[in-house]
């Protein structure tokens, strides 16, 4: 016996007990079968769900934990054979009849049956598996996928994945990634089993899968990315016809298009309270406006391609989504980023938008208000200030890609665009930068850069 188990947590600042240690998840296999007007017992169990899941043990692992929540599990295997496991709040444990060596490469299967249902966030907002007119939807940020499916729900963990959901007939199931066809044949009870697969690494967090009678449609952008669209019925989506414009955009201030494909997934209003960067197909709560089509877009490098190594740096995130739409606003003959950035210094001392500083959030309830959003976009307008042009749309490309399919810390920002600075006296004016508009509680005492 040489083995231990696996951390129950990879402790998360804002979120300790989310994830699990001792192993590297490498592909996501799911197969559900949805079936919410069963009967009898699939009256109780409407969903049912295979996850075979292909990982990297990171330690000589005698037992490990999957995340999950709500649902029954009725099977685990460990590379065939039969192992051992509990269930105890979000956590399910897994001993395997044999020790996994470090380093080794298993595969676990889970099968397990339940109703998932909704997760309450600590702000109030609802994730996990939403229910609205249209059908169902399922979200994950910061801890949702954990309700329909087993898995190291951590950012830290990315992984490849492929979904197949069969689901009732005359319904669509839309999800990241490429589908195999957009055309599955049905099966002789009408019932039909639609399969996508994410060649790039994501998060848990960035997966979706919706089911109902949502229209389809397809395209191409003008690198002829394939675009895949869902919307719900009677939703005007119009603006998405606007998709390729707004990718092309994003490309040239951005660098690359880091997937294979992209699109949109429009929710009948409702059914979430919020848009979401889901990997390749954004969700939005209603037909959305522009500005939060390139908010969404641009997470797909900021957030999705780079993605924070922990919830505490989610300002990377979303300071960036937001400073995206800024820079629209001024190449489409909006207001300037300047102008943006000057009307929210103007706004008094005790606004929220000054109740912490971005970097450092102090709970799960903050991380989605306006000093991660607004004041992350202000920051980087300073960077952009102290840089210049040349050296700011520099970062723009290069921070991307230097980092694409990975995770990035503040530490690791702030030290690239350190690295880009001109002299020793812009440096340290970027340090200061740091301390007054990442770090420092209230209102930084001067709207100019490094002061």
């Amino acid at each position: 016996m040489h083995g231990t188990p696996g951390a129950a947590g990879v402790l998360d600042p804002l979120f300790p007990r989310l994830g699990n240690g001792g192993y590297d998840v490498r592909h996501y296999d799911l197969a559900l079968d949805w079936d919410p007007a069963g009967s009898g017992e699939r009256a109780e169990q409407p969903l049912r769900g295979t996850a075979r899941i292909t990982a990297r043990a990171t330690q000589n692992l005698s037992a490990f934990n999957l995340d999950l929540k709500g649902l029954e599990v009725t099977s685990v295997t460990v590379d065939g054979r039969p192992a051992r496991y509990g269930q105890a709040g979000t956590e399910l444990t897994v001993r395997p009849e044999k020790e996994l060596d470090k380093g080794t490469t298993f595969r676990t299967t889970v099968e397990y049956a339940g109703r998932p249902g909704p997760l309450e966030d600590a702000d109030g907002s609802e994730e996990g598996w939403l229910t609205g007119k249209a059908g169902t939807v399922a979200l994950g940020e910061p801890s949702g996928a954990m309700t329909w499916f087993p898995g190291n729900h951590h950012p830290l963990d990315k992984a490849t994945y492929t979904l197949r959901a069969t689901v009732p007939k005359g319904q669509r199931a839309v999800s990241g990634g490429e589908p195999e066809t957009l055309k599955p044949k049905p099966r002789a009870d009408g019932r039909t089993t639609w399969t996508w697969n994410s060649r790039r690494p994501m998060a848990s967090f960035l997966t979706t899968l919706a089911i109902g009678r949502y229209e389809l449609s397809t395209g191409r952008a003008s690198s002829q990315l394939p675009l895949v669209n869902a919307v719900a019925p009677g939703e005007d989506a119009e603006v998405l016809e606007r998709l390729p414009e707004v990718l092309d955009w994003s490309v040239e201030r951005f660098g690359a298009y880091p997937f294979d494909s992209y699109g949109a997934l429009v929710l009948d209003p409702g059914t979430a309270g919020y848009a979401l960067e889901t990997q390749t197909r954004p969700v939005y709560p209603g037909a959305p406006g522009v500005g939060l089509v390139v908010h969404e877009t641009a997470h797909q490098w900021f957030g999705n391609s780079v993605t924070p190594r922990t919830w505490q740096d989610i300002w990377l995130s979303e300071g960036f989504a937001t400073y995206a739409e800024w820079l629209w606003d001024e190449d489409h003959d909006g207001p300037s980023a300047q102008s943006t950035f000057d009307r929210l210094y103007a706004t008094s001392e005790d606004a929220e938008l000054w109740a912490f500083p971005p970097a450092d959030p102090p709970g799960p309830d903050d991380l989605f208000s306006d000093p991660v959003y607004q004041r992350g976009a202000m920051t980087l307008h300073q960077v952009r200030r102290l840089l210049g042009e040349n050296r700011f749309a520099r970062l723009l490309t290069g921070w991307p890609k230097k980092y694409a399919y990975g995770h990035a810390r503040t530490a690791d920002f702030t030290a690239y665009a350190e690295s880009l600075a001109p002299d020793t006296a812009t440096r340290r004016a970027l340090t200061r930068t740091w301390a007054a508009w990442l770090r420092a509680e209230g209102k930084p005492d001067s709207a100019r850069p490094g002061r």
